[in-house]
């Protein structure tokens, strides 16, 4: 199966802290920015076809050469590792946690 990318932009609110989040506008938003959690919904990105739906956690950050800073996601539910590229908008504090720390579980 090819990977995909289909272009969902949309707000909506973080099931880890419960704050309202805009869309991006320049791409898509696929995590919050205030604590960078994400939700498992996607197989390929933006398609929505992952069944898991569970708590996807930042754990790591990589710098990219190409896309810049990387945060890494693994989901509580299923164990899944996943990669997504930080937004302009991302919380700088925690994604430098990230970096020095490498674990945010408790983010």
């Amino acid at each position: 199966m090819s990977k995909r990318f289909t272009e969902i932009d949309e707000e909506f609110i973080c099931h880890h802290c419960g704050k309202h989040v805009s869309a991006l506008g320049y791409s898509c938003r696929n995590h919050c920015p205030y604590c960078l959690h994400s939700k498992h919904v996607d197989i390929n990105p933006g398609d929505r076809q992952e069944e898991c739906h569970g708590d996807l956690v930042p754990i790591a950050v990589e710098l990219d050469s190409k896309k810049g800073y990387v945060i890494v996601f693994r989901c509580k539910k299923c164990g899944a590792i996943r990669r997504n590229k930080a937004a302009n908008d991302d919380n700088i504090d925690l994604i430098i946690k990230l970096t020095v720390n490498g674990q945010s579980e408790k983010l």
